[in-house]
Order: C-alpha cells, then structure tokens, then sequence
C-alpha cells in the first residue's frame, strides 16, 4: 500500500531557487546603488557647503548596506496556515501518471 501525503495547494508553493536568488540579487543591487548615490549627494552637498543635506545623506549611505543586507536575506515563505473551504462540488484534485486507456 502506497502512503498518501497532503496534497501541495498552488498558493504555497514556493518559488523556485533560481527566481528567488534572482530577486535577492536584484533588490540588493537596488539598495546599493542608491547608497552609491547617496554618497556622491553628500560628496556635492559637502561641496556646496549644504550642512543638513550632506549629513542627511551620509547617514542614509552608512545606513543603507544593513538595510540591503536585511532585504536580500529575507526568505519569501509562504504558510499552510489557512484552510479551504469545501466547494459544493467535492474536492476535485489533479492526477498523477498517464490517464487509463
């Protein structure tokens, strides 16, 4: 006798590796180019001798890399913690294998 396991619903299914590295990539490349940004901002503030500006942005470049760092480590999980209701119909459910002949 074969063991039947839950069924995975669509909804929970997580995102493949690929796809989801990709985003962390991307996301972090996003973070540290507007910290790279902010930097030359505060570089030309200083030089413009804008005090509140240049001070503003280099507490934003110093702080922008954790924030990067918290952002692409963060896992996109998905939860089983809500149920579906029964539909009038039964529950309908994808087969496995060839369709019989």
């Amino acid at each position: 006798m074969s063991k039947r396991t839950a069924p995975i619903r669509i909804t929970t299914a997580p995102q493949s590796r690929q796809d989801e590295m990709a985003g962390r990539q991307r996301k972090y490349a996003i973070s540290m180019t507007i910290r790279t940004l902010c930097f030359i901002g505060c570089v030309v503030a200083a030089y413009n001798h804008v005090t509140w500006l240049w001070i503003t942005l280099l507490a934003a470049s110093l702080f922008l890399p954790y924030v990067a760092v918290v952002m692409a480590n963060a896992v996109n999980s998905k939860g089983e913690d809500f149920t579906l209701d029964d539909s009038p119909y039964g529950r309908p459910e994808l087969r496995g294998g060839r369709p019989p002949r």
